[in-house]
């Protein structure tokens, strides 16, 4: 259904450095044996296969080029060691470098993959381009880290997919380098970086940190290193979207004020989590007794007073700074008749010691080696993606902001959700999950809005 024209290689324009070594930190290495991250931007453009080809195309590939000039590592690659005693892994531009886009035409459709309802999950990665294959040279292990594809769906829309490796950078920085892509696209030519402050990519060192690259390296290196060789198919699974408008929202934040009265803060982030949270588990049904649910919530540490760097990483750092907490619950208290409201307290009390206090954020990370290796009494695990304020749809490459925005990866985490604005005050809400248990955690989302027969809002699957 799904046609690929070219795959092309992208250098970045001449005059750029010839060579550019960024070592990784402890950021880094923690996502060395993950796999890659996929993203779709959904666009609605009319356009032919004529225009497409022979426009478009012709301009991705120049701004991209252009975009390089800015963001040298995305050309480069992951470099690691055969030697894990004698060296660590870099990452690595050398001239020469280039980046991967692939060119294709869709007969798929656009209007039912950019829909809200269940559809199978398997269909997307026709949108994403491939993994490059690892190679090596005498020292090392080389995988790129970054590639495109730009799919066009003739007369409706364009989808742009990326595969990146989070072992270079975090959600913020990539959703920076797809907006200024997207300006330069636009424009035809990069002059807002001669009144802009561009990335940073020189790593934050403390003494501190340098102890912890190491600890972290110690447990890494055990690791084989194998990036994914293809896409993760057949999945099994089917992908949806949930609307929380804001009249949901604020209800919402009103059930857990006058459950909890004494809250000092109540968030959109906080009352969003809960409420998926709480009925993804109930989706499942009841655990044996003790079982842990866990919920992480990921934080940006940039331009935040923190334990482990002062002054903070400057927010146009581009890599990894990512803090965060973890919620841990019973299952049988989160699937409980009041779990909305105790998981809602329990991410406020999360986020205000973990992430808000500048004492708290980012202290001991080496802790995180450890924290999930005692496994045999935790249920489930539920992962945050994506950010608010942090909108990979916003990138406009001239055709208006994005449709839809997707995170394949959701399919590859037992289970994960996705935020992103719906564009009028409320969020969007993505899930991944098998057939039989999105049905059931679809009716109990909806349900849920309704509550002791007050109507908090309507949700649309």
């Amino acid at each position: 259904m799904t046609t690929v024209i070219e795959t092309c290689r992208i250098p970045p324009p001449q005059g750029v450095a010839a060579e550019l070594l960024l070592p990784l930190s402890f950021f880094d290495m923690s996502w060395l044996h993950t796999v890659p991250i996929y993203v779709l931007n959904f666009y609605n453009h009319t356009c032919s296969e004529a225009e497409f080809l022979n426009t478009i195309v012709p301009k991705l590939k120049h701004s991209l080029s252009l975009v390089l000039k800015h963001y040298l590592p995305v050309a480069g690659n992951i470099l690691f060691p055969l030697d894990t005693a004698a060296s660590k892994p870099v990452l690595r531009y050398i001239s020469g470098d280039t980046v991967a886009l692939t060119v294709a035409v869709s007969g798929l459709d656009f209007d039912e993959l950019v829909a809200n309802h269940a559809r199978e999950a398997d269909q997307f990665y026709d949108l994403v381009p491939p993994p490059v294959p690892l190679i090596e040279e005498e020292n090392y292990k080389i995988a790129p880290v970054f590639s495109f594809q730009a799919t066009l769906f003739p007369g409706r829309g364009i989808c742009i997919g990326v595969n990146f490796q989070h072992t270079l950078c975090d959600w913020r920085s990539t959703v920076g380098f797809m907006k200024a892509w997207a300006a330069i696209n636009k424009s035809g030519g990069d002059e807002v970086f001669a009144t802009k402050t561009g990335p940073v990519f020189e790593k934050p060192d403390t003494e501190g940190s340098r102890r912890v690259n190491g600890m972290f390296w110690n447990e890494m290196k055990k690791i084989p290193f194998e990036p994914a060789a293809s896409l993760p198919q057949p999945t099994n699974r089917v992908r949806a979207s949930f609307v929380l408008r804001q009249s949901d929202i604020r209800k919402l934040k009103n059930r857990i004020l006058t459950a909890r009265p004494g809250l000092d803060r109540v968030s959109t982030l906080m009352v969003a989590a809960a409420y998926v949270w709480t009925a993804l588990v109930k989706s499942h049904g009841s655990s044996a007794e003790g079982e842990e649910e866990v919920l992480y919530i990921p934080a940006d540490a940039r331009g935040r007073r923190n334990a482990m760097f002062d002054p903070p990483v400057p927010v146009n750092y581009f890599g990894n700074c990512l803090g965060g907490g973890l919620v841990k619950m019973e299952q049988r208290k989160v699937a409980g008749e009041d779990g909305f409201v105790v998981a809602a307290e329990a991410i406020g009390d999360v986020i205000k010691a973990k992430i808000l206090d500048g004492d708290e954020l980012l202290k001991s990370p080496e802790n995180r080696l450890g924290k999930m290796e005692r496994r045999e009494k935790v249920f489930g695990v539920l992962v945050v993606y994506g950010s608010p304020k942090f909108e990979f749809k916003e990138a406009d490459f001239g055709w208006g902001v994005a449709r839809k925005m997707m995170i394949l990866s959701l399919d590859e985490d037992k289970y994960g959700m996705l935020m992103s604005n719906s564009g009028d005050g409320g969020l969007v809400i993505d899930m991944s999950l098998p057939k039989e248990r999105m049905e059931s955690f679809a009716s109990i989302f909806q349900d849920g809005l309704i509550s002791r027969g007050k109507i908090y809002g309507e949700s649309r699957l």
